[in-house]
């Protein structure tokens, strides 16, 4: 499963790292998310997806990828 934050519309809520840290990390400068690394880690798939649905600003998308 890949990940990606669409940096145009991250506000910085921060509800992304704060569900999944091993998944998103926020920047230093203005807070915004990115992703930690482009696949999501083993085992945080559920995690990522809470995310998905906590973001306010629906910046972060899922794709399932294929093995």
């Amino acid at each position: 499963m890949k990940v990606n934050v669409d940096q145009d519309r991250c506000q910085g809520h921060t509800l992304c790292a704060m569900i999944a840290p091993k998944v998103f990390q926020l920047s230093e400068i203005d807070g915004h998310s990115s992703p930690v690394a482009e696949e999501v880690p083993a085992g945080e798939e559920e995690a990522a997806r809470e995310a998905v649905r906590s973001c306010p600003e629906r910046a972060i998308s899922l794709t399932q990828t294929t093995t």
